[in-house]
């Protein structure tokens, strides 16, 4: 058994370390990837993008975390502050939301949505003035 701290932790360390393996057994089959942009991504595109070689952290950590827990799901709210490319272009600080579920006594992610924050690095968005 797993906690939700746990869970996220895990995540990011195999996110980091583009870890495909590791994150296949974090998700949910069912589990949805909304990027900052609106893309969506199933499970599968998710964990592809890890292997595939298009993906590379140089820095990545979770900053600003709240957990919402709610019985067997919880909101896990944090700041996703990155160093790295994504097919050439560079990673986005985002605001990031995991939809989180237990599955048999184990924390697992059915969700991430990324979204921009305005004014932070790579963000096409201007900060408040």
């Amino acid at each position: 058994m797993n906690t939700i701290d746990q869970t996220i932790a895990l995540w990011a360390d195999a996110e980091r370390g583009c870890d495909a393996r590791t994150t296949e057994t974090l998700l949910t089959e069912d589990f949805q990837g909304i990027g900052p942009v609106g893309f969506q991504l199933s499970r599968d595109a998710w964990i592809g993008r890890l292997s595939s070689g298009d993906l590379r952290y140089d820095e990545l950590s979770l900053n600003e975390v709240t957990i919402r827990e709610h019985g067997d799901c919880a909101l896990v709210i944090a700041r996703l502050d990155v160093r790295g490319e994504a097919r050439g272009h560079p990673l986005p600080t985002t605001r990031t939301t995991f939809s989180v579920v237990s599955v048999g006594g184990d924390w697992r992610i059915a969700g991430i949505q990324h979204s921009f924050i305005a004014g932070a690095p790579g963000s096409p968005v201007p900060g408040p003035r």
